[in-house]
């Protein structure tokens, strides 16, 4: 039995089926989500992929490190007439959520260490190493610009807690 659900990640089109293998206690969920233009397009241009859904899919193998053997994508008339593309995966409830509340420095040090890691390896993934360091060139300009933009964001990270938190304590920002 399929379900329609009307509100997708980002407001699309998104449908659910449960399907049973060898028996109750093996069900499988699959998911198929509206895949719209990108947001990039405005600015590169349109995607070389045929349709939105295989460029959401091929992007997704490019940066995860195991995909779905179910992941795929396909194109439908919607009842409203109009052609629509999608993506097709199998429904995971594998997130995992943070406790706010709880967070010390500690674990807010090991969250945010965790999530770099996890967008720096995908970042490399999608890469062409050698494209990039011929790049880059012989130099350490890039390094040193790099050091020099992260120097730069944590002060001005420092400055805006410092501003959040005076606000906090004058009550001109409730909390």
């Amino acid at each position: 039995e399929m379900q329609r659900s009307l509100v997708g990640s980002v407001g699309q089109r998104a449908w659910t089926s449960v399907w049973i293998a060898r028996d109750i206690d093996d069900p499988m969920m699959i998911q198929m989500k509206e895949a719209t233009y990108s947001v990039l397009e405005h600015y590169c241009g349109a995607s070389p992929y045929a349709t939105h859904g295989e460029r959401v899919v091929q992007g997704q193998k490019l940066i995860q490190n195991t995909a779905d053997v179910l992941l795929g994508w396909s194109s439908f008339m919607a009842e409203d007439g109009r052609p629509r593309d999608y993506y097709v995966r199998q429904l995971w409830n594998g997130k995992g959520s943070i406790d706010i509340d709880n967070l010390n420095a500690s674990g807010l040090s090991d969250l945010s260490r965790m999530c770099a890691w996890s967008l720096a390896h995908a970042h490399a993934r999608t890469g062409d190493s050698i494209a990039i360091a011929n790049y880059m060139g012989g130099t350490d300009e890039f390094d040193q610009a790099i050091a020099s933009f992260a120097v730069s964001y944590a002060e001005q990270n420092d400055e805006d807690y410092a501003v959040f938190k005076k606000l906090l304590k004058s009550g001109d920002l409730p909390c």
